[in-house]
């Protein structure tokens, strides 16, 4: 394995998840006596640039041909994205915005409710069909820099281009930048929302590691990352979605804010441009293995019940990881109707909808989305009823 970003062949193990299947391959009732295939998970870090990655074992179109996660199920996120428009109108006065990995709709909604012209790159036909029935202007591709030179001739240059929640789910970290720097306009803004991995090293997140990431960025590498295709990175912004994700604003042309300068200059601290910020990672991670299991385990003989909230691909990973099966954790439930029927890769735990935990008022609920606590604490509020109690894995075990 070599890097993805510099071509460096100096990289150095952060922590071995064992073999997965991938995290978004639900299972139907009919799959359940069908073998699974799984890949190493292994992350690791490259000694020379620090872009902490992945080996590239399934590919894009394994995962987002058709797709199982709707960006519009979660009401927090929709109103992130809101937010996000009202601000970048404000500050920007786009005329034409391109959003690259633009699920179902979530934040160019918002485009079409202002008048503003847009047009969303998905490469998901069940999900840019969502969007579409929204009327939200979709093309289903994966973004490219042909594809990219192709809607540019047909739409001209756009003044923002989004790309949230793409950046590390892209193997070709160059040519999908290349990508983006073909959309925006030699004036124009290009705004990227990732996950921080300062924030997923010092609490704990691993189970954001997952087939799907293929990389995972500090601002540093991210910089570096943008430059690879004709970016600068000017500006960032510290944001709490996803358990802590960065914004970062890139140009053609400009130089770098003092904001960067700081938030590099946080990573570099917390050893992350060098080898002693990994260290203890795996270790860490051992403990919220143990601590879960240990809690599950005496749950059960005690002949306590516990459902899950959530099927996210974390979850997943998390599930997987520390080898939780139904003697464990009987079900767990989503919003999401795709995915009621289905059963979890590798743990095969049944997906219900989300009546399903009133009807049976478990002692206990664990929250596999941890990174939407306060949405779900809400949501899930009617627990208390029966003295029942929510458990959060990560950062660390919790049980409220």
């Amino acid at each position: 394995m070599t890097c993805r970003l510099c071509g460096s062949a100096a990289l150095s193990g952060v922590v071995d998840l064992g073999a997965t299947p991938p995290c978004e391959r639900f299972l139907t009732a009919d799959q359940l006596d069908e073998p699974e295939v799984t890949y190493p998970l292994h992350l690791r870090v490259c000694t020379d640039c620090w872009l902490a990655q992945i080996p590239p074992l399934i590919t894009p179109e394994d995962t987002f041909t058709e797709y199982a996660y709707f960006s519009s199920f979660s009401a927090s996120w929709v109103e992130h994205a809101r937010v996000f428009v009202d601000a970048a109108i404000g500050r920007l006065a786009p005329s034409f915005v391109v959003e690259v990995a633009s699920n179902d709709g979530y934040l160019l909604q918002h485009m079409v409710e202002r008048g503003v012209r847009c047009l969303g790159i998905e490469p998901s036909a069940n999900v840019g069909q969502a969007a579409r029935d929204k009327g939200v202007p979709t093309v289903t591709e994966f973004l490219s820099e042909e594809t990219a030179l192709a809607v540019r001739a047909e739409h001209g240059p756009a003044d923002l281009v989004v790309a949230n929640n793409v950046y590390a789910h892209i193997p070709d970290v160059i040519g999908f930048t290349k990508g983006l720097r073909a959309l925006v306009a030699d004036d124009g803004w290009v705004s990227i929302e990732v996950q921080h991995l300062l924030t997923l090293v010092e609490l704990n997140q691993y189970d954001t590691i997952y087939h799907e990431h293929f990389q995972y960025y500090t601002v540093a590498t991210a910089q570096r990352a943008l430059a690879s295709g004709g970016l600068t990175l000017v500006d960032v912004e510290l944001l709490p979605t996803h358990g802590g994700s960065i914004r970062l604003w890139a140009r053609p042309a400009g130089e770098p804010s003092q904001q960067v300068t700081d938030v590099i200059a946080r990573e570099k601290a917390a050893g992350l441009l060098d080898i002693s910020g990994y260290a203890s990672f795996a270790d860490r991670v051992a403990t919220v293995r143990r601590d879960l299991l240990a809690f599950l385990i005496e749950a059960a003989r005690e002949g306590k019940t516990v459902a899950g909230y959530g099927a996210p691909g974390k979850g997943n990973t998390l599930l997987n990881h520390c080898g939780i099966r139904s003697d464990l954790l009987a079900y767990t439930v989503d919003r999401n109707p795709y995915k009621h029927g289905r059963f979890t890769p590798g743990a095969r735990i049944p997906i219900l909808a989300p009546e399903q935990i009133a009807a049976d008022r478990p002692d206990y609920v664990l929250v596999l989305p941890w990174n939407l606590r306060q949405e779900l604490t809400e949501q899930l509020s009617y627990v208390r009823d029966w003295g029942g109690r929510l458990v959060f894995p990560i950062p660390h075990l919790e049980v409220v």
